[in-house]
């Protein structure tokens, strides 16, 4: 599996995800935002976490404007993989790659911690590894987590089974407590917690590490 990481300016866990991915046996590319393609034979298109040209304006909105965000784009609409962390998932967002919007979080304050959250369907190749209703732990770190969604958007996310996960115990105020969605396809993740932080033992649990295994074994049988 190749593996193309893209890095904005602000990007500060671009080397994590790429860790995370090799560790499961991916071939690894490092992208820079100003491309305008993604290296040939690229499997999955991984956005990290970290504050994309600083934030400014809305989280995401600058970056999902870079050239590379159209490749990205158009190989998301193509059936590719696209996962999306934290600034990755704000970035999905504003690319429309994704349904709703990351908000400020409801108490108005930074989180950074690590969490319980609840697989809500393990009908992904992201979620494959674990059990559904599993309870895993993950951490989150963002100012701007707060998942939010109309009424009819959220009704379309559970009747299609298109929420990934939820928190047990939501820290920033987000609808139905969503902590990730799957596009329609379910190729496309988008998720607030960080996976690549939890991947090994060394940082204090190994949950994380599922995922990006997961994701391996469904791309090896397809």
């Amino acid at each position: 599996m190749k593996a193309a990481v893209i890095t904005f300016p602000g990007s500060n866990c671009d080397r994590d995800l790429a860790v995370a991915f090799e560790r499961a046996g991916a071939e690894v590319v490092k992208v820079w935002h100003k491309d305008s393609a993604l290296p040939t034979g690229t499997d999955i298109v991984g956005i990290p976490g970290g504050f994309s040209f600083g934030d400014y304006l809305r989280c995401g909105a600058i970056a999902a404007q870079s050239p590379v965000a159209n490749a990205v784009k158009a190989f998301a609409e193509k059936g590719g993989y696209v996962i999306g962390i934290c600034n990755g998932f704000q970035v999905l967002t504003e690319t429309g790659l994704l349904p709703g919007a990351l908000l400020r979080n409801a108490a108005l304050k930074y989180v950074c911690k690590a969490l319980d959250l609840k697989v809500v369907t393990t009908d992904s190749a992201y979620t494959a590894g674990w059990a559904k209703g599993q309870t895993i732990r993950i951490p989150v770190a963002h100012h701007d987590g707060n998942y939010t969604i109309d009424d009819d958007g959220l009704k379309r996310l559970r009747d299609e089974d298109r929420i990934a996960f939820t928190y047990v115990e939501n820290p920033n105020g987000a609808t139905a407590d969503i902590a990730g969605v799957l596009s329609s396809n379910r190729r496309v993740l988008g998720l607030m917690p960080h996976p690549e932080r939890m991947a090994e033992a060394a940082h204090g649990g190994a949950d994380g590490s599922v995922l990006f295994r997961s994701l391996m074994d469904a791309m090896a049988l397809s």
